[in-house]
């Protein structure tokens, strides 16, 4: 019965045109999102992602053998895939929708088509080496993730979503990220899940076709297993004298970015940050480091010394705040400003600044900035000039806990580049404020990122987000404390141990390229027998 369902799918799809065609490709895109955060339904891409191999088997005819009309399937399937995963972009659009509010069909519209134009690409390249058979699965695996690749690199960068992330949850599956980095694991994820697909082939292609599905379970299998026994094998453990606090304020945005309302805004903090977590608790004094979010004050903290002297009066000896801030710079150009964190001593002094070096386009700043200025557009943060980039990633010096590498915001979605080579750190600090984004997917998403990071990196990651969702994640993902998305609170939690430096840390993407190089091989070995 599962085999003629999905013969009459593939003849469904394999023989739709135009708008049809299209619309196949667009419903199946949007579908795939529910694989991500916070749904987590990532056996739906068992009927999804075939659709893909019959977008490219029904493109047989045409410009480039086909690759034409292939390409616009799957830019078709892409632009599903962003719409539904990516919409909530558009909240950021309504903070301050007085000025922003008209370009929220180009932000909702314009991300998803540009980014849909990698899944063109990858279907596109798929076509040019197609062959019968389960091969072709192979060539769709290898090409899409290239294509994803590109996506997360091109242009400063977006793998947010990269189809890898489906097979994060549950956290048994997640940790195969620490052996093939998230890149890996989407060739794993497009390879594994667009196998039903040969459910419809012709018994001369695929005359066993129930054996790749096998195939590829054994896959899923052999990586839970992993997974299990990996989490098994490192119980969360603790660095010694080290207590962590982490506040999350829940600031609404008209609040945080508004100075006549700086008082309040650091009266919360304060309040929120000294209040008892227990019966046992005395509030900030039980913390050795107390950690705030991305750009918390609504002023230059360097700037404020009254604000600065009421930080230090809260601190007790001994006791360290780590906070995202803006810095002011000095340019010739006019004002402009770095988003950094800063570690402030308990008598009020910052002994220690770091710069945000990957920065949001059209969030933090606008390409071709002087030119757009001038006709009158602005980054969401309205910073004049937009912001400056720090000149690198670093580790920090944090008194009391081991090295810390500071990630502001999505500094954190980027594998293999947040933690730079040779600046090992004892564990992630990500700083961020998701209240652009509202209650949706977004921070769910963002935060299930950053935790892959943790995994890929064996390092304790420490969360503090404006509005949710914060948390402390062990070096194998587990969360061991967290404040869900849109409250406020506080939480006490240790440091977890980092683990020694992980397969994917030691080799990078060389078992990435051994898996693209072995597929293309076998897709060139079918080419050459048929």
């Amino acid at each position: 019965m599962i085999a003629r369902l999905a013969t009459q799918t593939a003849h469904a799809t394999v023989l739709a045109f135009g708008w049809r065609r299209a619309l196949i490709a667009v419903i199946a895109g949007a579908a795939s999102s529910l694989a991500l955060a916070p749904f987590n339904a990532w056996p739906i891409l068992f009927v999804t992602l075939p659709v893909l191999v019959w977008l490219v088997d029904g493109s047989a005819a045409g410009r480039w053998n086909g690759a034409w009309t292939a390409g616009i399937g799957g830019w078709c399937f892409g632009f599903g895939y962003f719409v539904a995963g990516l919409y909530w972009i558009g909240y950021a659009f309504l903070v301050d929708a007085k000025t922003f509010g008209w370009l929220l069909p180009v932000a909702v519209s314009g991300l998803p088509a540009y980014l849909a134009i990698f899944t063109g690409l990858g279907l596109a390249a798929a076509r040019l080496i197609w062959v019968r058979g389960p091969q072709r699965i192979l060539a769709l695996a290898a090409t899409m993730t290239m294509a994803e690749w590109l996506r997360g690199h091109l242009l400063t960068g977006f793998p947010w979503n990269t189809f890898g992330y489906a097979l994060t949850e549950p956290l048994v599956l997640g940790q195969s990220v620490s052996l093939i980095g998230i890149w890996g694991l989407t060739f794993v994820a497009l390879a594994v899940c667009a196998s039903p697909a040969v459910l419809a082939d012709d018994r001369t292609d695929t005359p066993r076709p129930y054996r790749v599905l096998l195939i590829g379970f054994l896959v899923l299998a052999g990586l839970t297993a992993y997974g299990a026994a990996r989490l098994a094998r490192n119980p969360t453990t603790y660095v010694p004298n080290v207590k962590l606090r982490v506040m999350q304020p829940n600031l609404q945005q008209d609040v945080k970015f508004n100075y006549a309302a700086k008082d309040e805004v650091i009266a919360r903090y304060l309040a929120l940050s000294d209040r008892a977590t227990g019966p046992q608790s005395s509030g900030v004094h039980d913390a050795t480091h107390l950690i705030w979010p991305e750009s918390a004050f609504p002023f230059f903290l360097a700037r404020e010394p009254d604000a600065l002297a009421r930080i230090a009066a809260m601190l007790k000896p001994g006791t360290e705040l780590i906070t995202g801030a803006v810095r002011p710079a000095a340019s010739a150009a006019g004002p402009r400003a770095y988003n950094s964190v800063y570690v402030i001593d308990p008598d009020g002094l910052i002994h220690g600044i770091y710069d945000k070096v990957h920065l949001v386009p059209f969030g933090e700043y606008l390409p071709f900035q002087s030119l757009l200025e001038r006709i009158g557009l602005r980054q969401l943060t309205k910073q004049v000039g937009g912001f400056l980039s720090g000149s690198r990633r670093r580790a920090m010096e944090v008194p009391g806990a081991p090295t810390m590498m500071p990630l502001i915001c999505y500094e954190a979605i980027f594998p293999g580049s947040a933690v730079p080579a040779g600046e090992r750190p004892g564990w992630l600090v990500n700083v961020t404020n998701d209240g652009w984004f509202g209650i949706s997917t977004g921070p769910y998403q963002h935060f299930q990122q950053a935790r892959m990071l943790a995994i890929a990196e064996g390092l304790p990651l420490v969360r503090a987000a404006n509005t949710g969702i914060s948390g402390v994640i062990d070096p194998v993902g587990r969360v061991v404390q967290s404040l869900p998305l849109g409250v406020e609170g506080v939480f006490d939690a240790g440091l977890p141990k980092a683990l020694s430096p992980t397969l994917f840390v030691a080799l990078g993407e060389y078992p990435l390229i051994l898996l693209l190089v072995a597929s293309l091989l076998s897709v060139a070995r079918r080419r050459l027998r048929s």
